[in-house]
């Protein structure tokens, strides 16, 4: 007998069932197959927002500094170690911190000042493509300022504008500049938005009299793909007898929630890829059972004479695999069509938040898709097996027909 041949006659001959059936496997299909994307594009989107918009991959203070960020306690030769960094093949920047108070018009707010070195920061980050309004900083500029999203709110500035710093230097006076809104960043983390103000880092140490050392230095690989903490233990290596006074550690260590939830993605996708297709197993459950009721009088002549009931399982089995086949073919297309177009376009959620904040981090309120094979792949491969395991009883039932009531049934 020839199964294939059969089975694909029988699913054009109750094409009625066979379209709903396919539908909603096709359906339960595309729809996974978009959630997944989305979930791909929030992971990826979140590592971004953490590590290469700021973290970067590992950092390294000295003791102390990060529960107690103290302007003295500074990372001695700090340009040695990254010099060194950099011959190893990672990238590497350093950064001067600060704290004091902003006041422009009739508004102050506390500030966190970072000062960097521009050329070593664009390597590491992607900070300076973060710019809403106006421009990154520039060496030639020095006064020249980039402030959070939330603090140029709350202090009601725009490009251009005057701010007026007051805080304490580290030799103690009073210290106190006038600078210029040169631009505004997007959204990159709460303390960032509220709080941040980047300038030049000659221009920080000049305003809080350091001379010397850093507060932090960011390193990046050159390769994603790396285990984090293997890279880790390299830096902390490639530090020889200072890493005994050294704190190294990674954006995961540093950042627990978010690489949480970066961790769990996947269990949460196999989680909806359940849900939803328990639903798409009890409709191609009934579908394939109703369809072997339908058919028990030819089943009965058919096993009458001589097919086997293994090969009634085959036949019904191989009418499920075309079902399948189809709808995961639509299903791919279709999912695949629409998580392109969001993947380029996004889903603009401002109507709803104006700025998304978990753990601390901000995300962009445009939710852009991530189109990978494991997105595409795996609610395909779902959906044959889960088709698979629903009609084993449809096909067990076809199997154990006894051919003379079979021939008989009203």
């Amino acid at each position: 007998m020839r199964i294939m041949t059969l089975a694909a006659r029988n699913v054009r001959r109750n094409w009625h069932r066979s379209l709903v059936t396919m539908a909603a496997m096709a359906f339960a299909c595309f729809i996974m197959i978009f959630f997944s994307t989305l979930m791909e594009g929030m992971i990826q989107g979140s590592e971004r927002n953490v590590v290469a918009m700021n973290m970067g991959d590992i950092q390294i203070h000295a003791p102390g500094y990060r529960d107690d960020p103290d302007l003295y306690t500074r990372i001695k030769h700090p340009d040695k170690i990254v010099a060194s960094l950099q011959a190893a093949g990672y990238r590497a920047a350093s950064r001067i911190y600060a704290y004091g108070l902003l006041a422009a018009n009739t508004a102050s707010s506390g500030v966190h000042l970072r000062g960097i070195n521009l050329k070593q920061e664009m390597q590491v980050t992607r900070l300076y493509r973060h710019v809403s309004k106006g421009q990154w900083l520039d060496d030639a500029d020095p006064d020249g300022v980039v402030l959070g999203k939330k603090l140029a709110g709350t202090l009601g500035v725009n490009i251009g504008d005057e701010l007026v710093f007051v805080g304490q230097s580290a030799d103690g006076y009073m210290a106190n500049e006038l600078f210029r809104v040169r631009g505004i960043l997007k959204s990159v983390s709460d303390g960032i938005d509220r709080m941040g103000l980047f300038m030049p880092m000659q221009t920080l140490r000049n305003l809080m009299a350091i001379p010397d050392g850093a507060h932090e230095i960011v390193v990046m690989r050159n390769d994603r793909s790396t285990d984090l903490t293997a890279e880790t233990a390299k830096v902390e290596a490639l530090l020889g007898d200072q890493a005994q006074v050294l704190e190294v550690k990674n954006w995961k260590q540093l950042m627990p929630v978010i690489a949480r939830m970066i961790e769990t993605a996947d269990t949460q996708i196999l989680i909806m890829l359940v849900i939803f297709y328990i639903a798409v197993a009890t409709v191609v459950l009934n579908a394939m059972l109703m369809n072997v009721f339908e058919r028990i009088h030819e089943f009965g002549i058919m096993k009458a004479l001589g097919v086997s009931p293994m090969q009634l399982v085959g036949l019904v089995f191989a009418e499920t695999f075309f079902l399948t086949l189809l709808a995961a073919v639509f299903g791919l297309a279709t999912g695949w069509w629409v998580s392109d177009y969001y993947q380029l376009h996004g889903i603009d959620l401002s109507t709803f938040a104006g700025s998304i904040t978990y753990g601390g981090i901000a995300f962009d309120p445009v939710w852009y898709g991530a189109i990978t094979t494991q997105a595409l792949l795996n609610p395909v491969l779902f959906l044959f097996v889960v088709a698979g395991v629903a009609v084993i009883y449809p096909a067990a039932k076809a199997a154990l027909l006894s051919p003379v009531k079979a021939i008989y049934f009203r």
